[in-house]
């Protein structure tokens, strides 16, 4: 994860509030806009609704029309018998026979009926008494104006509405006195179907006309769409006499259709993460402006403390190196002298060999510090016991602490002991931190190291924590941000009399990074430095790490006698020293000055005379590499497979595979190491 810094940060806040801003007002506009189309719809609606409105109050005028004639029949004085009243009836226009009935209800009481097929069960019928009928039929007839009843089940059968006319004469008193109903029968369905409504149903309105019940007061829905009815509907009154019907409306997907809401929300979201990324755009550009102008100010800094980094530490580097070079040459003096001094003699011959571990060291940590930058550092995992790994370096400055008196403890509390790992690595981030912490310990202090195993979540692995804690010279404030760079170091080797390069530390940060582990320095001026490391690692078995069984050394030295070495080595010193050692372990060696001479030699020996050939790399002529490569295209089938072991200063890991892979079978580095040459040399034996 890439981690922003502080001014990033705010300049993120900043645009997330730019674009909360953005999103906020452009909601609001998109609810003023949709709030412009909720009132144009509705205002369209209204319109649809008084228009069907209109078209109910005029089929209703036109029924009304029809009972006025009848009416004004009456009124003039004729007597309607069933004969002139059906004659009459049936000239009344009737259009698509809405009209199921006139009736005549003298006295409030059906005496006539038109058309009497299939109406003949009103006779009788007392409308001012009836349940479902005399309420409207009271109403009609107090108030005398007409009245609308229904819809209900007529006696007759079928679903119907009646309409009431009550007829008022004037009597001898020139009273009006009510003389009877003329009475309507609707058709219930032909009348809906006639108020036009599916035009509402295809214009995509869901719709319900209803009153209220004259008795209970609650809707009594007259007639509705099929469709599911929205709570948020418009309502338009239509008033008729003694009643008022309700016609409610709305758009089937509501006034503002859901998805409109969420595409103003999404185009609200998109318009306002646009807004805050060219804020982000604008406010990043003039941010990295200012770095740049700082970064053009500062560079002139840090080109003169790079120049004074590189002097410092070729200074150190010229100091470090001649020190144990004056050592060498001084006590290699002094060894000529005392030749016959046989304990003086050892004495300096140790001093010697300390002095060259020392520059071997200081050679080692410049090279691998360079290869680290390269990028061509490579962990070569293999299982490993860690207890037996730490105790073998603990041995390595044993002498150092009894030598100091350093009150040195050591606490190990490790369960899964076995592990893979890249031993030499893990064994040089161990031995440069508690060698450091031994260096700047003063005699007679103490040193902590503990081991601890915390607990991993994944099952094949384990998570160790390391830490060493030292009551030392300790750090300062300042230097201690400076501790894993390169070359640094708070005191030169004149000042603290500590030889070192400063690469000790930056080389463990790396490693320990490279094996995706992490760490961590306390330190105080005075008081002291706690190292603390954290490393995750595969778990193996016991059977993975013992694999082979462990023969004596002298048994293994034993197979070395008499065997025949050829040695491919161009420079007299290395030879002689090869010479002599392997000499001394009963080994026959005949040596080649160069890669070409090493081929002529194996090609003109009888077969199986050289058992191994020890090959140098960098030869004149023909390389180490080009001779391995010619030996193992020779004809010879024995000869082609005689072991070859590259002995090199090309010391690395990629060098290593170089050799394996121009057909050498191992690779050992130079100066020579006899703990490290004999093993392999057994093993291809």
């Amino acid at each position: 994860m890439v981690k922003r810094n502080p001014v990033e940060k705010k300049i993120q806040r900043k645009c997330y509030v730019v674009g909360l801003i953005a999103f906020v007002s452009a909601l609001f506009l998109a609810y003023f806009l949709l709030g412009n189309i909720r009132k144009n719809e509705q205002a369209a609606a209204t319109y649809t609704a008084q228009n069907t409105v209109r078209r109910i109050q005029s089929q209703l005028d036109e029924y009304v029309t029809c009972s006025n004639v009848l009416e004004n029949v009456i009124l003039a004085g004729y007597e309607l018998n069933e004969e002139g009243f059906s004659t009459l009836a049936s000239m009344l226009p009737n259009e698509d026979g809405v009209v199921k009935a006139f009736e005549l209800a003298p006295k409030g009481v059906v005496a006539e009926i038109y058309p009497m097929e299939e109406n003949a069960e009103a006779i009788g019928l007392d409308l001012l008494t009836a349940h479902e009928r005399a309420v409207d039929a009271k109403l009609a007839k107090e108030s005398m104006e007409y009245t609308i009843a229904g819809p209900f089940e007529l006696r007759q059968g079928g679903i119907g509405a009646l309409l009431f006319n009550p007829v008022y004469q004037m009597n001898t008193a020139e009273q009006r006195e009510f003389w009877g109903f003329i009475v309507l029968v609707i058709d219930w369905d032909k009348f809906v179907a006639k108020m036009g409504l599916d035009r509402l149903s295809e214009a995509d309105y869901c719709y319900r006309i209803w009153k209220e019940d004259s008795v209970t007061g609650e809707p009594n829905v007259l007639v509705q769409c099929p469709h599911s009815f929205p709570k948020d509907r418009l309502t338009v009154d239509c008033t008729l006499p003694n009643d008022s019907w309700y016609f409610d409306i709305i758009p089937s997907d509501g006034w503002i259709p859901i998805s409109y809401w969420i595409s103003d929300v999404v185009i609200c979201y998109v318009l306002s993460l646009l807004i805050a990324a060219l804020f982000y755009l604008f406010f990043m550009k003039r941010y990295h402006e200012q770095q740049y102008a700082e970064k053009l100010q500062l560079s002139a800094a840090e080109a003169q403390e790079a120049s004074e980094a590189k002097t410092r530490f070729l200074f150190n580097m010229s100091h470090d190196i001649r020190t144990p070079m004056n050592a060498i040459m001084g006590f290699t003096e002094l060894l000529n002298r005392n030749l016959d001094d046989q304990e003086k003699a050892r004495g300096y011959l140790r001093k010697i060999q300390n002095a060259s571990s020392l520059l071997l060291t200081i050679i080692n940590q410049v090279l691998e510090m360079a290869r680290i930058e390269s990028g061509t550092v490579t962990l070569k995992l293999e299982a490993a016991d860690l207890n037996a790994l730490f105790h073998s370096v603990n041995t390595v400055f044993e002498a150092d602490i009894q030598k100091k008196n350093i009150q040195y403890s050591e606490d190990a509390h490790v369960p899964h002991k076995f592990a893979y790992c890249d031993k030499t690595k893990l064994a040089e981030i161990y031995l440069n931190i508690v060698s450091n912490a031994i260096k700047y310990t003063p005699d007679g202090h103490a040193i902590r190291v503990e081991i601890h195993e915390l607990p991993s979540e994944d099952k094949k692995k384990a998570c160790y924590r390391f830490t060493c804690e030292d009551s030392g010279i300790g750090m300062s404030v300042d230097y201690l941000p400076h501790i894993f760079d390169e070359f640094s170091r708070e005191h030169t080797t004149t000042e603290n009399k500590v030889v070192g390069t400063g690469l000790g530390l930056p080389i463990v940060k790396s490693l320990i990074e490279q094996m995706g582990g992490t760490i961590q320095v306390e330190s105080t001026q005075g008081v002291g430095t706690k190292f603390t490391v954290d490393l995750t690692l595969t778990l193996a078995s016991r059977e993975e790490v013992y694999s082979s069984p462990e023969t004596s050394a002298e048994a293994e030295h034993a197979k070395l006698r008499g065997r025949r070495i050829l040695l491919a080595e161009d420079n007299e010193l290395n030879a002689e020293i090869a010479i002599e050692l392997l000499g001394e372990e009963g080994l026959l060696i005949e040596r080649a000055a160069d890669g070409e001479e090493c081929c002529t030699m194996l090609a003109q020996a009888p077969e199986g005379y050289y058992d191994l050939i020890l090959m140098d790399i960098q030869m004149p002529g023909m390389n180490g590499y080009e001779a391995a490569a010619k030996i193992r295209g020779m004809a010879d089938v024995k000869k082609a497979g005689i072991p070859i072991i590259a002995m090199t200063a090309n010391a690395f890991a990629e060098d290593r595979q170089v050799a394996l892979d121009a057909g050498m079978n191992a690779h050992v580095a130079k100066p020579i190491d006899m703990a490290v040459l004999l093993p392999t040399l057994l093993r291809w034996l």
